[in-house]
């Protein structure tokens, strides 16, 4: 009998768990490896991503590859909307800068809805890019996951 896949914490949420799931989200997305990405989703999770629609894990992956070799220099921070039973509203925003020099500020919402398990059943986003200048940017970490002193998104005034 095969293992039940789970990826704690479960719904439903607390206020406390739901933030904790945000920032589990924010960390692996950082990482901008697309396997590791889609494991935080079902097999047949079902994703709307601007006007792209894609559904299950392998077509996930092969979104975010294509992203993040286009998105270059990706740096995200999310922050919890809201919250309700297996529901997660989260709203985000990312800088990148694409291969000819010009910097982006995206901003977006998303709406999460997860299994039992954990695994983010649904997930639909909406986002906007606004050009910004190099020295408009305000994430500066290093590559990977937003140290834990960096600011948010309300504390950056975005």
């Amino acid at each position: 009998m095969a293992a039940i896949e789970q990826r704690p914490p479960l719904p439903p949420f607390t206020r406390e768990t739901a933030i904790q799931k945000v920032r589990l989200a924010e960390d692996a997305w950082n990482t901008r490896d697309p396997a590791r990405v889609a494991l935080a989703y079902t097999p047949d999770s079902r994703w709307r991503n601007r006007a792209e629609f894609v559904n299950g894990r392998d077509a996930i992956a092969e979104f975010l590859t294509r992203k993040w070799a286009r998105e270059l220099e990706y740096r995200l921070i999310k922050e919890l909307w809201a919250f309700e039973g297996n529901r997660i509203a989260v709203r985000f925003a990312y800088e990148w800068r694409d291969d000819s020099g010009n910097w982006f500020r995206s901003y977006g919402n998303e709406n999460w809805l997860f299994d039992e398990n954990g695994l983010m059943a649904e997930r639909h986003a909406s986002i906007n890019d606004v050009p910004i200048t190099e020295a408009q940017r305000k994430y500066h970490w290093p590559q990977g996951r937003r140290p834990d002193n960096h600011p948010g998104l309300s504390e950056l005034g975005l």
